[in-house]
């Protein structure tokens, strides 16, 4: 493939007489018209969201064990820690996730655990943050909480553009926040919990992200099953019938939807009763002993950020591909 045809691959397939004419559907003055523009945008991210999942079968694998379910629940932990430690929007931490499961059902690692699963991770972590972020650590910093082995960027960089590759350049994925405005509207059309509905519903996505059982659900069910969670939370919605969902959009599937909140409704009320079992004690404690070490360590806390990284290199494991090169 040429360097042009590459670049080619990057340009928008809009008509340029459609861009300068000056008329755009979406800004059309006529709200009826504007919901209908938004509804078929919608009704073509369900058509088209089959592209940027894994296969109907990757979810199999982990039934059968081909794949191990218990490493890939390790790594997205630790991509929700990182997300958490920076900041990041949800979203980033979602697209990682859909790039690293993408990847898995497409190329097969050598190992199904340890280094190779943990750079895959760290290069999707990357490429996500690149994507969604307007400021992205550098490669190095981005390997934090808990990572057992620490890459060196030019090693990550390479298995970014491996990622790239496998995933024929198309980052710009469907997930289920394309949805979750557009299906909390359809819920509550006076808009008096719109944002409490999207932004729980985010909340719910990301909790369950981790679970491989998911995985055969495509992005506008799992967006649909957690805005109808989410509004579980609000009296005035919480009689709403799951199965009333088909007729948000064309294209959405009632079984589907219906399953998925099912599962969704288990695990966020399994999660709230561990929730409810912890007990204030420990977390006393903790507090205690933390105010201990701060009295007696303020020196300590203004250590420079390079012998932090002494400190964290010397508990992980140095992976350098290039022999004696390491910098």
């Amino acid at each position: 493939m040429s360097y042009s045809d590459c670049l080619s691959d990057l340009l928008c397939g809009e008509d340029s007489s459609d861009i300068f004419s000056g008329e755009s559907p979406e800004c059309s003055s006529d709200l009826e018209s504007h919901d209908f523009v938004e509804e078929s945008s919608i009704a073509g991210f369900i058509e088209d969201e089959r592209n940027f999942v894994p296969g109907y079968d990757y979810f199999s694998r982990f039934q059968s064990q081909s794949l191990d379910a218990s490493a890939r629940e390790q790594s997205v932990a630790w991509i929700l820690k990182v997300q958490a430690c920076y900041g990041f929007q949800p979203l980033t931490a979602y697209l990682s996730v859909n790039y690293l499961d993408r990847f898995l059902y497409s190329r097969r690692l050598q190992q199904t655990d340890g280094w190779p699963l943990q750079l895959l991770s760290v290069a999707c972590l990357s490429l996500a943050a690149k994507m969604e972020e307007p400021l992205v650590p550098s490669l190095l910093d981005l390997q934090v909480e808990g990572a057992k082995y620490i890459f060196e960027p030019r090693t990550i960089r390479r298995m970014e553009l491996l990622v790239l590759g496998v995933l024929d350049w198309r980052l710009r994925s469907i997930t289920p926040f394309s949805f979750t405005g557009f299906f909390a509207c359809k819920l509550d059309p006076a808009g008096a919990y719109t944002g409490f509905l999207i932004s729980r519903a985010t909340e719910i996505i990301l909790s369950n992200i981790k679970e491989a059982s998911f995985l055969e659900y495509r992005p506008s069910s799992i967006a649909a099953a957690a805005i109808l969670c989410a509004a579980n939370d609000i009296p005035n919605l919480s009689l709403v019938n799951p199965e009333h969902a088909e007729s948000w959009c064309d294209g959405l599937s009632k079984d589907k939807i219906v399953s998925c909140y099912r599962l969704m409704q288990d695990l966020v009320l399994d999660d709230s009763r561990r929730k409810s079992t912890k007990v204030l004690l420990p977390r006393l404690r903790v507090t205690i002993r933390a105010r201990m070490r701060s009295s007696g360590s303020d020196s300590s806390s203004s250590s420079s950020s390079s012998s932090y990284k002494k400190r964290k290199l010397n508990n992980c494991l140095w992976v350098d591909d290039d022999k004696g090169n390491s910098e």
